[in-house]
């Protein structure tokens, strides 16, 4: 008898989890669309997902991730004034398309431009970084911070050079 009850409570169980993994649309998010389209869509989800389990593990295999060309580009000597432009190349090479929440800098003389679209796994795209040196006087390192659902959450690149007065 007790055999035969614990079939039972096993096949309940199985039913129950049946129904409710079914009731789950875990679609995936489409590369290619802004986070205003996937909102609208219902399918945030989808892409946004914690690599930290409740037990403390953390799964870095199933997130986004970026891989820059280049994390710290040097711009040399320029003259006080010059505005500096770098496209920072990267690569999501991850298992889940990326996608690029915010990028910021320290400063407003730092202004990063970045894709607002999803960035499918295999995919490339490029933060554009513009530094205006005015006020801005011998070395400098301006960071670019990048908020993405990557693990960590933040990634960080940088400009670094020198900038000389005129005259």
């Amino acid at each position: 008898m007790k055999k035969t009850n614990q079939i039972k409570n096993a096949l309940i169980l199985a039913a129950v989890s049946v129904i409710l993994v079914g009731a789950c649309k875990n679609e995936p998010a489409t590369p290619g669309k802004t986070i205003e389209e996937i909102q609208t869509e219902g399918k945030i989800s989808s892409i946004i997902r914690s690599p930290v389990s409740a037990d403390g593990t953390v799964d870095t295999v199933n997130v986004a991730k970026m891989v820059f060309e280049q994390a710290i580009h040097d711009f040399g000597e320029v003259d006080e004034g010059a505005v500096v432009k770098h496209e920072f190349k990267f690569t999501n090479t991850g298992k889940v398309p990326l996608l690029i929440k915010n990028a910021h800098s320290t400063c407003g003389c730092t202004i990063p431009d970045w894709p607002k679209e999803l960035i499918a796994p295999g995919q490339s795209g490029v933060i554009q970084v513009e530094f205006n040196t005015k006020g801005k006087l011998e070395f400098q390192e301006k960071p670019v911070i990048i908020t993405a659902n990557t693990y960590p959450s933040v990634t960080k690149v940088f400009l670094k050079g020198i900038v000389h007065k005129i005259g």
